[in-house]
């Protein structure tokens, strides 16, 4: 199995502004209610071409974020064709190995897989994700005294390992999972935006 993917993230939930989960602290209200989409710019898994394919998430996580039992759904573009949805199933389900498996170690549960419109836009910082019928978020970044974009490194917990993330706000967030549980709509929390680039190579691909 092996797998190069490179890209853009989009992430926001109902913590405040840098939410605690990164630095492996506590959730703001006991609970952290997110989504996340990744955008794949480019990329290849066991020989199918990923590029252009969004997969998003919408999850509930019940507590520190490095306990796990999260619950998740995950949504695939309904552009992509059945073999590369299924190659993103199995990449973001843990079932490529990598980093990726080690961020689907920490879900319990996992709704069933559903196929979407979605909406993935990221201009000079400012960015938009929208999954039809579910969830709506804008977000533009933090910008330090040169105006350099705020980032964050070497966090305990990261959705892009390896990388640096774009510390931002939601100017609104709205989201609804009945089978999770998750009613949001809400303005001004977490967001944060990264690019990353994950590569996973096992020693019988590598032989």
């Amino acid at each position: 199995m092996a797998y190069s993917l490179q890209g853009d993230l989009l992430e926001v939930c109902t913590c405040n502004v840098l939410c605690p989960c990164w630095i492996g602290e506590d959730p703001d209200r006991k609970i952290c209610q997110s989504t996340l989409a990744y955008r794949f710019d480019r990329g290849d898994i066991d020989g199918v071409d990923v590029g252009g394919v969004v997969v998003g998430s919408t999850v509930h996580i019940p507590g520190n974020v490095l306990d796990g039992n999260w619950q998740r759904r995950l949504y695939v573009s309904d552009s992509a064709s059945d073999a590369q949805a299924q190659a993103l199933i199995d990449l973001m389900q843990g079932r490529k190995g990598g980093p990726l498996a080690d961020l689907a170690k920490l879900v319990s549960k996992e709704l069933e897989v559903r196929r979407a419109p979605i909406t993935f836009e990221l201009d000079e910082g400012a960015g938009r994700f929208r999954i039809e019928g579910v969830l709506d978020a804008e977000m533009a970044p933090y910008k330090g005294p040169t105006g350099e974009t705020t980032t964050l490194n070497e966090s305990i917990f990261s959705t892009i390992p390896g990388s640096p993330a774009y510390v931002a706000k939601a100017k609104h967030f709205r989201m609804k999972e009945p089978e999770l549980g998750i009613d949001v709509d809400i303005e001004g929390r977490n967001a944060i935006q990264g690019k990353f680039r994950f590569e996973h190579e096992t020693a019988a691909a590598a032989a």
